[in-house]
């Protein structure tokens, strides 16, 4: 089997960091800050599905990484009373394996798949059936001697989530009978995820070093409390512990974080757009190149937040930088054909 149906480790966190993170996860949704529209929704879903005594209907969380899917998946499992397992889609490339997975599933149990739009055809094709009927077909044997049957499942819940909802097929997206897509926080929502994980890690922090943290963290909870780690080691190396406006604000140059949360790698997205390429427009596979990364990653991980601070546009062309970013970089902003935008 090439990954068992339990919890993956998140690879956007350091090693090690990966227990101390669940200890940062709200476990209700009384826990969950922000995305309150999303909140609402799935707490009447919920209770209703208690209510009959039944699993909640299946549930696709869609939206840019960090912003909570994975915490939403053990919610709707505490919420439930259920026991969450949890896979990556990528990791899953036998039908067996899938198959030996969904038919040890208790009763209610939450089956939480992560990246389900990079799921292998075939695999996907198992859970159409299972999402819609409660059971999965399996091809017993090879040539004329094969034969299918049909394997009843215990009634559960299916959570799936996507980076990507225009790379799910339809028949998967419309198999799920609950759709919510999860936007980036806003700075005071983010701030107030900061005071409790600062809480949880005893953390001593005032509100100009909450106000601070929140303010760079691109208006992502896991890119909060991982600024948050990092000021605080540095508030006990350097000072007496306590992270104030002053001491986040001097931790966080040193950790090459700016004024709107752009990290170096970022920086050098817009500088190598801006400089090489002479502002765009610029292929995304070329790009890709030039600042030695995947295309999917800068895809999927870097650009939406450049995107949204304005910083870059997405042309039929190829991708060009605005002149704020030009203003940001502190470059002089050329004359260009105003045709590109």
């Amino acid at each position: 089997m090439s990954a068992p149906a339990d919890r993956i480790p998140d690879p956007l966190l350091a090693p090690g960091e990966e227990e101390l993170d669940q200890t940062l996860r709200p476990r209700r949704l009384s826990e969950f800050v922000g995305q309150e529209a999303v909140k609402e929704q799935l707490s009447i879903f919920l209770e209703a599905a208690r209510a009959r005594n039944e699993p909640c209907e299946h549930v696709l969380l869609a939206g840019p990484p960090g912003l909570g899917k994975t915490s939403l998946a053990g919610i709707i499992a505490a919420e439930m009373s259920s026991a969450l397992r949890i896979m990556s889609g990528p990791a899953i490339d036998r039908k067996a394996d899938m198959a030996a997975i969904m038919t040890a599933l208790e009763p209610n149990d939450v089956l939480f798949i992560d990246e389900i739009h990079r799921l292998n055809r075939s695999i996907e094709e198992l859970l159409y059936p299972a999402m819609e009927d409660g059971c999965i077909d399996i091809v017993i044997g090879q040539g004329p001697g094969a034969h299918a049957i049909r394997l009843d499942l215990a009634p559960f819940t299916l959570v799936g989530a996507t980076t990507r909802t225009g790379l799910l097929t339809t028949p998967l997206r419309d198999r799920f009978g609950i759709t919510h897509r999860l936007e980036h926080y806003r700075p005071q929502e983010i701030e107030q995820i900061v005071r409790r994980s600062a809480g949880i890690l005893a953390v001593e922090i005032d509100e100009g070093g909450c106000s601070e943290i929140a303010r760079r963290s691109r208006g992502t909870p896991r890119v909060a409390n991982r600024i948050l780690r990092r000021v605080r080691d540095f508030a006990q190396v350097r000072h007496d512990g306590v992270i104030s406006h002053e001491v986040a604000s001097e931790a966080l140059e040193l950790f090459e974080v700016d004024d709107l949360g752009l990290e170096r790698i970022d920086r050098e997205i817009l500088r190598r757009v801006a400089e090489t390429f002479s502002g765009g427009p610029v292929g995304l596979s070329t790009l890709a190149v030039a600042i030695g990364e995947e295309p999917d990653t800068l895809e999927d991980v870097y650009e939406p937040y450049l995107l949204q601070m304005g910083l870059l546009q997405r042309t039929p062309r190829g991708r060009v930088v605005t002149n704020a970013a030009y203003k940001h970089l502190g470059l002089t902003v050329p004359d260009r054909d105003p045709r590109l935008f």
